[in-house]
């Protein structure tokens, strides 16, 4: 299959506002001025229509990731690749094309549970991003070919959601890490697989061997070569009183410099630059023992 990004995520929210505020004047993303008024919040950071839509609900939670397929040819593949491996999906209609501003769609989930909508035929409106923070440009990619970001996502069950993405979906292995939270011979540890699709991100997808009652752990944004706006970014979270779930720090694995923030819903959002770009011919997926050089000291919101 040709998994070409993660082009967006629908996330519940009992009070889309506040991701409203959040999304403009902390992530300085745009309001999106071509998406309808219909109660939900699109926000936008690129030439696509959105990246984010947020829903009234009744619960806060991560409702699903939007991955990219390459054209209609990959679609009705990747349709006859899931019932021959007897995944269940829906196909989507015309109204939910229509609102996610693609040409086709199908929805479905994970074996860990989590949502995800697999859509060909993405709309540009080509309306320009003017962040209301000042940001000059996110790392998005030519056209936004690669993706808003990534995810990370909770899989109790790692093995066998790992299967799925790389064996049903197609997603390549990059890194693998395993960490144990004591100094007990007996800690099993969790382990964390990073994984990408048919782009130069470093890893658009990563599975954590968690639960999350919100059903994520993270997404990660990306503005495009400029430290300087990761430090404005963190001081905006400092003056707003927002949770800083982990330090500035820099990973070992893709070289982003980041920090990690609380979000309305309850997970994390990475804030971060510099990810690496990779060329994946003949590349070899690694294990790594060390999650960052330096900083990403995580704590709680308490803390």
């Amino acid at each position: 299959m040709d998994v070409r990004s993660l082009g967006y995520v629908v996330i519940e929210s009992t009070d889309p506002a506040k991701w409203l505020d959040y999304g403009t004047n902390i992530l300085g993303l745009m309001v999106a001025p071509n998406m309808p008024e219909d109660g939900n919040v699109y926000l936008k950071m690129d030439e696509r229509p959105f990246r984010f839509v947020i829903t009234k609900s009744d619960q806060d939670r991560l409702q699903l990731c939007g991955w990219e397929l390459a054209d209609q040819e990959t679609f009705e593949s990747t349709k006859e690749s899931l019932q021959s491996a007897g995944v269940e999906f829906t196909e989507g209609s015309a109204e939910l094309a229509q609102a996610r501003q693609v040409r086709g769609l199908i929805s479905l989930k994970d074996p860990a549970g989590n949502g995800l909508e697999l859509y060909w035929g993405a709309s540009l409106d080509y309306a320009k991003f003017v962040s209301p923070k000042g940001i000059a440009e996110f790392e998005t990619g030519f056209n936004g070919d690669m993706g808003f970001g990534h995810a990370v996502l909770p899989a109790p069950n790692l093995q066998e959601t790992h299967a799925f993405y790389r064996d049903v979906l197609g997603f390549g292995d990059t890194d693998y890490m395993h960490f144990k939270f004591s100094e007990d011979p007996n800690d099993p540890g969790m382990g964390l697989n990073f994984m990408h699709v048919n782009n130069p991100r470093h890893h658009s997808l990563a599975l954590y061997q968690d639960q999350s009652p919100v059903g994520c752990i993270h997404l990660m944004v990306e503005v495009r070569e400029d430290v300087d706006e990761v430090g404005y970014c963190l001081d905006r979270v400092n003056e707003a009183g927002i949770p800083v779930v982990s330090t500035l720090g820099r990973h070992t694995n893709d070289r982003m410099l980041s920090f990690y923030m609380a979000t309305p819903t309850g997970f994390a959002m990475e804030f971060g630059t510099g990810g690496l770009q990779m060329d994946w011919e003949g590349y070899t997926p690694t294990v790594s023992t060390l999650p960052s050089y330096w900083g990403h000291k995580f704590q709680s919101p308490e803390g």
